[in-house]
């Protein structure tokens, strides 16, 4: 075969925009073959400059093929890319069957049955259950997962949400804004036998049965420009405790408006919380959405601590607990950061008729 596509410095390899933009979704693609994210990292290097040897160098890919498959490029486009059909026997499981097939996983099994596994739709259909993994492969069905979600009903969900987002993106000048949340019963578990290390070939393990010590509240506060965090633990969860907080947190910041993004707790409104904004008349509250809590920041920096400090930490007595808890928030403290959320697309919101949503 000849390949009469020669690269000069008079006639480059490009690619538009949009091609190297689908060109680079291959390379990061963990769904197509090797192949074929080789030949996109290729013609993408090609087009960034690179020679045919400097190609051949990080890819692998002698000129000559690289020459083919820039000349299957320029003809068919991404197609071109694409491995020619293999001789072989003809495939037992027809397009209209395996349509037939995919239909058939995203319906509801029959009886008390929740969900399709590869080999009931395999007897089902009268393929082996490989057929059906491979087929569920290629169009991304994974019947066996569920993930689950909440939307919110709340009317004002937009305008609730973009004055919290203002906060964050453009907070007012000499102003300080926090977001303050509780992690309630917080228990303090203690392992009845010791926890046997870390070590090549085995994870550490602990012991399934525990004494119970106690519980334990923490309130905490994160400051979005710093990313800092305040804490404090309290015996019991109650409004006396949080209106407490709310002084030991703000203290720095009483010649500041500061405003405090909560979500809709009903401690957060008692009386007694209203009656302490209304001595603080610089201190504004901003509630986050019905079912919309995630947009409150400190979420996240309880998710961390969850992870890093309580899930697998062994507490002798509530005060271990408590003490463990406050140095990892000054262990945290030493590199905090501020989160920086990015949200690229809108309409990806989960949203829920009410025509859709059974009332009991």
């Amino acid at each position: 075969m000849v390949y009469r596509l020669m690269f000069t410095a008079k006639e480059p390899f490009r690619l538009l925009p949009r091609e190297a933009a689908e060109l680079e979704e291959l390379v990061r693609s963990t769904r197509v073959s090797a192949g074929l994210a080789r030949r996109a990292r290729a013609l993408l290097l090609l087009a960034g400059g690179s020679s045919l040897r400097q190609v051949q160098a990080q890819t692998g890919m002698s000129p000559r093929r690289t020459r083919h498959w820039t000349q299957c490029w320029r003809e068919k486009g991404l197609d071109g890319l694409q491995d020619a059909p293999r001789a072989g026997r003809p495939r037992k499981v027809t397009p209209a069957k395996e349509a037939a097939i995919v239909a058939a996983t995203q319906a509801s099994p029959p009886g008390p049955l929740t969900h399709w596994s590869t080999r009931r739709l395999g007897r089902r259909w009268g393929v082996s259950h490989v057929t059906v993994m491979r087929l569920w492969h290629k169009v991304g069905l994974q019947p066996h997962r569920l993930k689950r979600y909440m939307a919110s009903p709340d009317p004002d969900f937009e305008t609730k949400a973009k004055d919290i987002l203002g906060l964050y993106l453009e907070p007012p000048e000499k102003a300080a804004v926090f977001c303050i949340d509780e992690k309630t019963a917080i228990q303090a578990l203690d392992r009845i036998q010791p926890a046997l290390p870390l070590r090549p070939g085995h994870a550490e393990r602990h012991t399934v049965e525990y004494v119970r010590h106690g519980t334990v509240s923490l309130f905490a506060a994160l400051e979005v420009h710093s990313g800092k965090v305040r804490g404090r633990c309290a015996p019991r969860h109650t409004s006396g405790a949080f209106v407490g907080f709310l002084d030991e947190a703000l203290a720095p910041h009483r010649r500041k408006t500061v405003h405090v993004i909560l979500d809709n707790l009903s401690v957060h409104k008692t009386p007694a919380v209203k009656a302490w904004a209304e001595a603080h008349p610089n201190v504004h509250f901003h509630f986050t959405p019905t079912y919309a809590s995630w947009l409150n920041q400190v979420e996240i920096w309880l998710g961390l601590i969850t992870r890093d400090c309580i899930r697998r930490g062994i507490f002798r007595s509530v005060p271990d607990l408590t003490h463990q808890i406050m140095n990892y928030i000054r262990f945290y403290n030493r590199n905090a950061q501020p989160f920086r959320w990015t949200y690229s697309n809108p309409r990806k919101r989960i949203r829920v008729s009410p025509s859709s949503v059974t009332r009991h």
